[in-house]
């Protein structure tokens, strides 16, 4: 199944590896992993991680800078459409290939590689790592199992399957890897985003429809001494609120000149809401970002009619 990757990634001297905007521990842990293994494979290649970082998640790993390459192979992770793809062009590569579990959206690169069925980039990578001659270490392994973990919600999540647990039991035997380490750089946090959280909680609206959502400005990130990316992936953190069906975050983000809406869900299927206005993401799990707050409660206003005909059909249904 893996024979065209492997062919075309001995192919290239050069290799860069890229994923979404607004990255997250599966995006980054998939391109970092890959980079490695790679190298380890192949030590005479050149292989590049880039992208725009984050200052929560650097203690994962150190992404590269590339000013120039020429007759390069691009490979992207965790990004089903070319819009959000952070810091490459395919057109830009000799050729290019995708890793990704989310719906399909559209074609972005020469050969493909998509399982939704999957929890993460980093579980089809871990397959990919057993099924070829990839090489694989203790770090790497680590970084894999951050990703599955961080997109899997610890397992949480419907997309987890008996092959996942086999698949983690594997590496962990083989490799021997840290797991109270990487649960640690997965959830520790400073006190000023606890706060933040709490700061979340009480102001937290919520509809008639059962839809919760808060609007973040800028004004309460710089009260908190937090970044918007942190601010926005909270919104992971009320999954267990009976009181939300689906919950969203509206973050202000100045220094893009932009909102980012995160949504979460636990029924209705959200992701295409999101395609909408140009965002994208997993049936429960899904985000945009919009250029003003007056698009951002536009998108939050579709949600709650939403959720209006969801819960009406629903109650005909029972």
């Amino acid at each position: 199944m893996y024979n065209e990757l492997i062919k075309r990634i001995k192919e290239f001297d050069t290799i860069v590896i890229v994923r979404h905007i607004g990255v997250d521990p599966d995006a980054l842990c998939s391109q970092l992993a890959l980079r490695d293994s790679i190298k380890l494979t192949y030590p005479n290649k050149q292989v590049f991680a880039i992208g725009t970082g984050s200052s929560k998640f650097v203690h994962m790993g150190k992404l590269d800078k590339i000013e120039k390459y020429e007759n390069a192979l691009l490979i992207v992770c965790d990004t089903p459409d070319r819009k959000r793809i952070d810091s490459a062009n395919p057109e830009d590569f000799k050729y290019s290939i995708k890793i990704d579990h989310h719906p399909f959206v559209e074609k972005t690169c020469d050969l493909e590689y998509i399982d939704d069925e999957k929890t993460s980039a980093c579980e089809i990578i871990m397959q990919i790592i057993k099924d070829t001659e990839l090489k694989c270490n203790k770090e790497i392994a680590e970084l894999l199992y951050m990703g599955l973990v961080s997109d899997s919600n610890r397992f949480l999540f419907s997309s987890v399957t008996p092959e996942t647990f086999k698949l983690v039991a594997e590496y962990l035997e083989e490799y021997k890897f840290d797991l109270s380490g990487a649960y640690n750089k997965l959830y520790l946090r400073p006190l000023n985003e606890i706060r933040l959280e709490g700061y979340i909680s009480l102001n937290m609206q919520v509809t008639d429809n059962h839809l919760g959502y808060i609007i973040i400005p800028d004004a309460i990130i710089n009260e908190y001494g937090v970044d918007s990316a942190s601010a926005g992936n909270m919104v992971n953190n009320y999954n267990f609120v009976k009181d939300f069906i689906v919950w969203a975050t509206v973050t202000e983000d100045v220094k893009n000149k932009q909102y980012r809406v995160s949504i979460r869900s636990r029924g209705p299927e959200i992701n295409k809401i999101a395609e909408k206005y140009n965002g994208g993401g997993h049936k429960m799990a899904a985000g945009v970002r919009v250029k003003t707050l007056e698009e951002a409660l536009g998108v939050i206003k579709e949600l709650d009619l939403y959720l209006g005909y969801y819960s009406e059909d629903t109650s005909e249904g029972n």
